[in-house]
């Protein structure tokens, strides 16, 4: 089902003449459940002409490197190979985003893009709106809840958006029905100018940041997306609510990166995990998550205009940080030494470690791993974006609406202030190695870090 508050009108021109339906592919990097390629579909069929799938590669995508892009790359490949079985041609073109949509569309009775909640990705849709010179269709696919059917307004923390989400949870947690195009459009000659037969190969020709390589831990794309669901469904899952959060058991389902790329639904990752045989609880913890938190997240990207900066932290938290700026801070790390893992603390060494080497990091490490930013960093503002930096930089999932969100949390962001007051902290939850001791096995994660360095 595709709901109509899923679907907006951004260029409100009409239909034009054309040989095809063109589907701007540039957030939603995959066929199943992808309600904008679905919608694409029944254009095409309506206006009885066949579909082009687009996407288009650039260079200078901002703050990625060939790590992001390599993962790229791989999900293109799925998408080239599952559009062709469904009769679908696929063109991936080198170029800016905007210029290769626009330059398809010459020729397109329409134009319909999926949705991207970041500065640049509403940038590039607000121009292909308004130079495309034909009817062009956003498609929401990458939240359950569209954000502004959940929310007209920026949300305090999770506490406050949950019961409007359950409020519309059984009206969006359905299914999507897989499309027939009824005009084929595989042997059309619409050329791309990316070989996607080779990732690797590809990425050799663009000129990109290789300041950060591919990592060999994880494969991008919906084809190893879907193995990995299948096999947290049947395994991890069971357990997960109380499992999640140990480091070293890796109780997790892996799904951040792929999420980030549109590799995998978010429709589909509940649907399934709805539909499993987990207990309610763990089944309840995975689904506030994936839909409650990360669209917290989508909330916060979309409504607070410096999502990206200190500016957007609440008030109360840049209140408290201010009135601790000269606490003394011992030790005191450069921005190099964090990011050589040159500290003294080996828990958060072996997270930076296990984040600059897979491009993933246990979740509650994160939070720690960000904390202790904060406490070892001349200033606050200088610790924000130094986190900001180094998860951007060496996160798969990093440049992401939930990572933004997250980097803003260990600065105050979806919390509420924790009294008393410490240093350098004031009211902001403050974590410690003592915690991590206590709660998790830490030997059993440095020694599953240092084990990663030798493959």
């Amino acid at each position: 089902m595709i709901q109509p508050s899923r679907v907006q009108v951004i260029g409100d021109r009409k239909t034009t003449p054309g040989k095809y339906v063109l589907y701007w592919m540039q957030q939603a990097e995959r066929v199943r459940f992808n309600h904008a390629l679905e919608y694409a579909i029944d254009q095409a069929n309506d206006l009885d002409l066949p579909l082009i799938v687009c996407f288009a590669v650039m260079d200078d995508y901002p703050e990625a490197n060939a790590r992001h892009y390599q993962f790229l790359l791989e999900g293109l490949r799925d998408v080239e190979s599952d559009l062709k079985e469904r009769g679908i041609r696929f063109v991936c073109r080198h170029g800016p985003a905007p210029k290769v949509a626009i330059e398809l569309a010459k020729d397109a009775a329409m134009v319909v893009c999926d949705r991207g909640y970041t500065r640049h990705q509403r940038r590039w849709r607000d121009d292909v709106a308004d130079h495309a010179g034909t009817r062009v269709v956003q498609v929401e696919s990458d939240v359950v809840v569209p954000v502004e059917t959940t929310s007209p307004k920026q949300e305090f923390a999770a506490r406050t958006i949950r019961p409007k989400i359950h409020k519309l949870w059984k009206t969006f947690l359905v299914g999507l029905t897989q499309r027939t195009l009824e005009h084929e459009s595989v042997r059309m000659r619409v050329a791309g100018d990316i070989d996607l037969s080779d990732p690797a190969a590809a990425l050799a020709k663009l000129k990109v940041d290789r300041s950060v390589g591919p990592t060999p831990f994880f494969e991008g794309g919906s084809h190893a997306a879907q193995r990995k669901l299948k096999a947290f469904v049947a395994g991890k899952l069971q357990g997960y609510a109380e499992g999640r959060n140990e480091p070293a058991a890796g109780h997790t389902s892996l799904m951040s990166s792929h999420l980030h790329f549109g590799q995998i639904s978010p429709l589909e990752l509940a649907l399934a995990v709805e539909g499993s045989d987990a207990p309610p609880e763990d089944r309840d913890a995975y689904l506030e998550e994936m839909i409650v938190r990360r669209e917290l997240a989508m909330n916060y990207v979309y409504y607070c205009p410096h999502y990206d900066g200190y500016e957007g932290l609440p008030a109360w938290a840049k209140k408290t940080l201010a009135e601790h700026e000269k606490d003394p801070r011992s030790p005191v790390y450069t921005r190099a030494e964090l990011e050589q893992a040159r500290t003294h603390d080996e828990f958060w060494n072996a997270a930076q470690r296990e984040m600059t080497l897979t491009g993933y990091m246990h979740n509650y490490m994160r939070m720690y791993w960000g904390k202790k930013i904060l406490e070892w960093t001349p200033s606050p503002k200088q610790a924000f974006e130094t986190t900001l930096y180094l998860n951007n930089k060496y996160f798969l999932c990093g440049r992401d609406p939930i990572s933004f969100a997250s980097v803003a949390w260990i600065y105050g962001l979806h919390d509420r202030p924790w009294g008393p007051a410490r240093k350098i902290f004031g009211l902001i939850r403050y974590m410690n190695e003592a915690g991590l001791r206590r709660k998790f096995d830490m030997p059993a994660y440095v020694r599953k870090i240092n084990g990663l360095g030798t493959r």
